[in-house]
């Protein structure tokens, strides 16, 4: 039997009806981003794949032509850019390129939201966002941990600091790059401090990693047969990471395993090798003298947990 207008079928579809005229999906937001490098362009790319109206500037001509193919604007200037959106983000080479364009951009950033994703040190970005504010403009830092092909997928990575209520409005912007997006607190620097420490721990280990290729090549072992053995050793990494990690947060190291003299001699023998064969032996040097304070503080039965703290030193 039909439902006539007065069932509560009917009353429950028009009450849905006036729910969503009421309460429309919000359109996506504008957003202007500043720098088409790799990374500025990936960013660009996705927020206009998710419907934001997006305006792009770049300094060098050219860069913008496929993000308009897309659907973005092409701004003339700085400061045109950033008049086209609330939202400005900015990603470029470090935090001398985003103040020269921000300066360029002069009074327009006021009432803007500045969000910096370009990777630079703590300090710069807490610098950053006090030029930004005592203009007048709001300001987040951000951090993106992951390369430019995971922008607009489920793997893209994303660090963001700052005040909380500025993110919290702009979370759902946020959600057009994909992935995950963590805030990390009222700190500016906070984002990019994550983001420092992590790229130390990837260039040294991508830094090893050429050394060991560049080691085996000199014995005739090409790089793609050593790469299997070492993917094993990252394997063992994760469980060994949290490991040391608590440990170095509570300030023990256990040397039962492994201690510092053992690890130094393991290093000799690398560097011998190296040696031996004409190799550059500055980073494993360096890595040794480390050790070596270690031991020649006494320490030398601890974990390696211990040259966190000796690290965290300057070299005498």
């Amino acid at each position: 039997m039909s439902a006539s207008p007065e069932t509560p079928a009917a009353d429950a579809a028009t009450t849905a009806t006036t729910d969503a005229a009421s309460n429309p999906t919000p359109a996506p937001a504008p957003v202007t981003v500043l720098g088409l490098g790799p990374m500025g362009r990936a960013l660009a790319s996705a927020f206009v794949a998710a419907g934001h109206p997006t305006t792009v500037w770049n300094r060098t001509e050219g860069k913008a032509d496929e993000l308009v193919a897309q659907g973005a604007t092409a701004a003339s200037t700085p400061a045109e850019a950033v008049a086209a959106s609330e939202l400005v983000v900015i990603c470029v080479i470090d935090y001398a390129a985003s103040g020269s364009i921000l300066e360029a951009a002069g009074d327009a950033i006021k009432g803007r939201t500045l969000v910096n994703l370009t990777a630079d040190s703590p300090d710069r970005a807490r610098a950053a966002a006090t030029w930004a504010t005592e203009r007048g403009a709001d300001y987040l830092d951000g951090t993106i941990l992951t390369p430019t092909v995971t922008i607009g997928t489920p793997d893209a990575v994303f660090l963001f600091s700052g005040p909380e209520e500025l993110y919290e409005t702009h979370r759902a912007t946020f959600a057009s790059l994909g992935g995950t997006a963590t805030y990390q607190g009222a700190d500016y620097g906070r984002a990019a401090a994550y983001d420092v420490a992590l790229l130390d721990f990837f260039w040294t280990s991508v830094s090893g990693l050429m050394h060991a290729f560049a080691l085996g090549r000199k014995e005739d072992v090409a790089a793609r047969d050593l790469a299997p053995f070492a993917r094993g050793i990252l394997d063992i990494l994760p469980p060994i990471m949290d490991l040391l990690a608590g440990n170095v947060d509570d300030g023990v190291y256990p040397g039962d395993d492994s201690h510092i003299i053992s690890v130094a001699a393991g290093i000799d023998h690398v560097i011998h090798a190296a040696d031996d064969r004409g190799m550059d032996t500055g980073v494993l040097r360096a890595a040794r003298a480390v050790a070596q304070r270690a031991i020649d503080e006494g320490n030398g039965t601890d974990g390696i947990e211990r040259l966190a703290e000796v690290l965290g030193r300057p070299a005498a």
